[in-house]
């Protein structure tokens, strides 16, 4: 479209000539763009998916797809000679040496276990995301903080042995009798790592919800999710689901506890003029017996 041909694209403009026909290059391609620009795609760079955004800007779980969790890699499984006997209601097929997760299974699963998440916050309840491994310890601290401070933690090292179990040999009386250490939902995302606190769980009757692949018994969790817990990005999509629905749940707590609120003020205010009216009645009735017998 421009008249100088022989003119590199990128070339300094030096002569007003160049001007005019790098101006005249801009109306022209502008004129094109508004012409077709309806034509075109509307996706952009905010409403297009990046990598990051499994761990930054996950979506709530009414919201998750199937193709975000194949982006993710969630479908990925080990290969077929290590698959659990267990696992195989969860498996789609094999392909190229590789056994496929059935993501129509996983993705109702995932939803159920981000209404559990939402049910145990909006009462009020504690949750802990447990991550060991070092590239997903990230992905539990961002979702423990975008749930809350108040009602959920994270473990990003190594379980201690006996966290639970020998609770009172390791923290004391004294920060038992102060402090909340059973915690009402725990969130592994490497579970076959992680086995220790997963029996502790299980002694002290916590519900579990944790990544289940194709080479684990899902059987050790009690609401399980089979993806890929060797992926970075499918452990981030997972922990930020379930984060935003407790986030919901705190939300709900929240309100919860602000109508408790006013409703524990409206009734104190009832009383105390129910009161008022008594003592007002009594100071009457008091009044009007002396002056009769006078």
């Amino acid at each position: 479209m421009s008249t100088a041909t022989n003119i590199p694209r990128n070339a300094p403009l030096q002569t007003p000539q160049d001007w005019s026909e790098m101006q005249y290059d801009r109306g022209v391609q502008k004129i094109f763009m508004d012409r077709f620009e309806k034509f075109g795609s509307t996706q952009t760079r905010e409403n297009a998916w990046q990598p990051h955004h499994s761990l930054h800007r996950p979506p709530p779980p009414g919201q998750l797809t199937l193709s975000a969790l194949v982006a993710s890699g969630a479908h990925f499984g080990h290969s077929p000679s290590l698959l659990n006997p267990n696992f195989i209601p969860y498996a789609y097929g094999t392909r190229a040496g590789v056994t496929i997760i059935d993501l129509d299974q996983t993705l109702p699963l995932l939803r159920r276990a981000a209404n559990l998440t939402r049910a145990v916050a909006a009462r009020g309840g504690t949750v802990v995301f447990l991550g060991s491994r070092p590239d997903i310890r990230g992905a539990v601290k961002k979702a423990a903080e975008r749930m809350g401070d108040r009602q959920s933690y994270y473990v990003g090292e190594k379980w201690l042995p006996g966290t639970l179990t020998n609770r009172l040999h390791l923290f004391g009386p004294r920060i038992l009798n102060r402090t909340r250490v059973i915690p009402d939902l725990m969130i592994i995302l490497n579970p076959l790592q992680n086995m220790p606190a997963i029996r502790e769980c299980a002694i002290e009757h916590i519900p579990t919800i944790g990544i289940i692949d194709s080479n684990v018994d899902p059987r050790i969790i009690m609401y399980p999710i089979p993806a890929n817990d060797e992926s970075t990005r499918t452990a981030e999509l997972v922990s930020g689901v379930l984060s935003i629905a407790g986030r919901e749940g705190v939300e709900l707590w929240k309100q919860e506890e602000t109508r408790r609120l006013l409703e524990r003020n409206s009734n104190e205010t009832k009383r105390n003029e129910r009161r008022r009216r008594e003592a007002e009645e009594e100071n009457y009735q008091i009044g009007h017996d002396g002056g009769s017998k006078l």
